[in-house]
């Protein structure tokens, strides 16, 4: 074994100048041998000439091993660093699950594997046979994915960064390392209790991994999904990620929103306690995206609200979201956004038919919104027959549908009066005394309806006082 290892000789000879016996030498000791004692012992079968397999998964450590010891060409011909050189060039080249299978085993001498380059050539090899077909299919891309994502983070992102250099189109790459990230966030939990100390080293390391993963993103447009990039939000949020980081997150969501549907802004919670949907997500996202809302375009703000309203109305069957949830994802867009607040109203509906337990006070906090002239008349109608709305809206929209009415018919009848002047002769006095006595008809309506506002007001007042003592 000295023979062919300069480490041993140089190791051995030491030794003996030591020793005051040269030729008695109980016990050589080695520390950190790659592969431990299983490659120590194939080294060995090496070294006497004893027959022994090399593998996919015992190559690298050999390699490594055979490099420590300095088994090199300069002390024996045929030595191990080259017969390893030669099986790894051969496997690299010639097997794309045997390339995998090596650089799964190079986790465990992950330093060394990289400072001999185990682990670029590995990856620069499966990027160059990811590569060379053009136009990879979707049932391609699915295999390799999945050999992918069997790998380390630090080993995937080396294949990315080997990919990239090949030139592989950017969606491909963006797709992979979706596939790779959800298999991984099905794996770990991001909100640990950074209490205990190892869970808080755990914490840390999911936040580098996040960070990482993040860097390497394409930057080409429509690279990665709006859902993926909400997903890594969500996960900077829970992990306090560098705030630089999450702005570009938000900025490259912010600028899909406008080709996005409800579907693409659900990220769902998995506590057991929390709401199906993380609306928090959502909500940040909103007011990044209304910052820069004076750049765009009326039409463009309007199909940010519709989409909104779409999410709202996918939300609002969650019966674990909260009313302040809830309400902070109405306004986070202004009045402005919505052409008008039918589809706003109908996911307020939603959420109060979901909702039915919830206090008078939460349902007035919550259609608070809602505003008469912004609904259409059809949306009118059923706001004051919907029993599931507050009284105090309810009665709202029906004395204002009346003051609408009254305006109407004043507003039909002058104008029939000006149809028929030319047949009648009206004096102007008497023109003025008629509009004078009609408005101040409906000024007293108005009176009136306002004392009813009123009454209605003081009776709920004096039932809810009534309840209070029955509860108690």
């Amino acid at each position: 074994m000295v023979s062919r290892s300069e480490y041993l000789n140089r190791l051995v000879f030491q030794r003996r100048s030591n020793n005051k016996e040269p030729n008695n030498i109980d016990t050589i000791q080695i520390d950190s041998l790659p592969g431990g004692r299983k490659t120590f012992e194939l080294i060995v079968k090496f070294c006497y000439g004893w027959k022994f397999d090399m593998t996919p998964s015992n190559i690298a450590s050999l390699y490594c091993a055979a490099n420590f010891l300095e088994m090199s060409e300069d002390i024996e011909s045929e030595n191990l660093i080259s017969k390893t050189e030669s099986f790894f060039s051969f496997l690299i080249l010639t097997s794309w699950k045997d390339t995998f299978r090596v650089l799964k085993s190079c986790e465990s001498i992950s330093h060394l594997a990289k400072e001999l380059q185990l682990v670029k050539r590995c990856s620069e090899a499966i990027a160059w046979k990811a590569c060379a077909v053009p136009k990879l299919e979707t049932r391609v891309n699915a295999r390799w994915f999945e050999d992918v994502s069997l790998l380390r983070i630090d080993h995937f992102i080396e294949l990315i960064q080997s990919i990239k250099k090949r030139g592989m189109r950017s969606e491909i790459i963006g797709s992979c390392i979706e596939f790779w990230t959800l298999k991984w966030f099905s794996k770990v939990t991001l909100g640990l209790d950074p209490n205990a100390r190892h869970e808080h080293v755990t914490i840390q390391l999911h936040k580098v991994s996040t960070e990482c993963l993040i860097k390497i993103l394409p930057t080409e447009e429509n690279s990665v999904s709006c859902n993926f990039l909400l997903h890594m939000i969500k996960a900077g949020m829970v992990l306090k990620i560098n705030h630089e980081l999450m702005c570009v997150l938000q900025r490259r969501v912010v600028l899909m929103l406008e080709q996005c549907c409800a579907q693409d802004l659900l990220v769902k919670n998995y506590g057991d306690e929390d709401s199906l949907y993380d609306v928090d997500v959502i909500v940040k996202v909103l007011k990044s995206y209304v910052c820069g809302m004076l750049s765009n375009s009326a039409a463009k703000v309007r199909t940010v609200g519709r989409l909104v309203d779409g999410y709202l109305s996918q939300v609002a069957r969650d019966q674990k979201l909260k009313v302040e949830c809830f309400k902070l994802l109405i306004e986070a867009l202004p009045q402005n956004a919505r052409e008008c607040d039918d589809n706003l109203y109908r996911a307020i509906d939603m959420y109060l038919k979901a909702h039915p337990y919830l206090t008078e006070e939460d349902r007035e906090h919550v259609c608070s919104v809602l505003e008469y002239h912004r609904l259409s008349q059809e949306a009118r109608q059923h706001v004051m027959k919907n029993d599931r709305l507050p009284m105090k809206l309810s009665t709202q929209f029906v004395l204002l549908e009346q003051v609408n009415m009254s305006w109407t018919m004043a507003s039909n009848g002058f104008n029939y009066q000006r149809k028929t002047q030319t047949n009648i002769r009206v004096s102007k006095d008497f023109e003025k005394r008629q509009m004078s006595r009609e408005i101040k008809v409906m000024r007293k309506d108005v009176e009136m309806m306002k004392l009813q506002l009123l009454d209605l007001n003081t009776c709920k007042m004096k039932l809810q006082k009534q309840m209070k003592i029955c509860t108690s």
